[in-house]
């Protein structure tokens, strides 16, 4: 009996992590926090949901210097809590940098790509006014993959303001949805969609409303028998071999036209 409970028990606990993953999984979007307009924005971020609890590296060599940099979409990069791109000294081992964090995003989007931009990051020391670092992820449409490798473009750091680190990513997410079907498979559809109400439509009204039976349940019986009348006759028409006039046949003498006339009597016509 307690193995029985422990069982059941076992199996409640294991659906109950299955459909939070499912939930988690959906809401994988959810977590950025958007600074504009959150509608039109939360449409694009929805658009890159199957990029969602990733994380993506690419390093990079500046100088003396390596740098690893990790990006998340709308989660914590390598675990840095609110971070969504991080950079690591490979070298050194320092504390990673923040560069953006995702509860500060701005999300842009066209038919083929999406720009994030996360701002917020760790300051700069002496460049750009010691103002906060902004991380722009610039992701183009690529149907031959559903993630590609992240490559960072630049720094853009020789400025006043308004610094940013640059990445760039392919994936097939942000590719426009294109129907399978060609216009005229769609036609047909259609076609096929209207003959089957006339037909069933027509077959209720004469069954229930008429009372019609047998063949004069079809709709517009009458008409479609005609048409297929003339149908026949237009075939047969253009499509039979033998000659349209056919030459008068011989037609014997009938024996009532041989018989000799009787003989004409003209005594009377003689003197007496």
């Amino acid at each position: 009996m307690k193995f029985r409970r422990g069982s059941v028990l076992l199996w409640a606990i294991l659906t109950q992590l299955v459909l939070c993953r499912n939930v988690f999984a959906r809401n994988g979007t959810q977590a950025c926090k958007l600074s504009g307009n959150a509608n039109s924005e939360q449409k694009v971020l929805d658009r890159l949901e199957p990029l969602a609890h990733k994380n993506l590296t690419v390093e990079s060599k500046e100088g003396q210097d390596n740098y690893m940099y990790v990006f998340q979409l709308c989660g914590d990069a390598d675990g840095v809590p609110g971070a969504g791109v991080i950079q690591k000294n490979t070298k050194t081992h320092e504390k990673p940098t923040v560069i953006g964090l995702y509860n500060s995003t701005t999300a842009i989007g066209g038919s083929d790509w999406v720009m994030l931009i996360y701002r917020n990051g760790n300051k700069y020391d002496t460049h750009c006014n010691q103002e906060a670092r902004k991380a722009i992820i610039m992701i183009s449409c690529n149907k031959n993959t559903e993630m590609g490798a992240l490559k960072v473009i630049l720094e853009d750091r020789e400025r006043e303001n308004d610094c940013f680190y640059l990445f760039e990513l392919d994936s097939s997410a942000v590719c426009p949805v294109q129907s399978r079907l060609s216009a005229g498979s769609i036609i047909l559809i259609i076609g096929f969609c209207l003959v089957a109400v006339y037909l069933i439509g027509g077959f209720l009204y004469q069954r229930l409303i008429v009372g019609a039976k047998g063949m004069e349940q079809f709709p517009n019986y009458a008409f479609w028998v005609e048409v297929g009348n003339l149908t026949a006759d237009g075939c047969d028409f253009v499509c039979r071999s033998r000659n349209r006039e056919e030459a008068p046949a011989y037609r014997g003498v009938t024996t009532d036209a041989l018989e000799e006339e009787p003989e004409e009597r003209d005594d009377h016509l003689l003197p007496m």
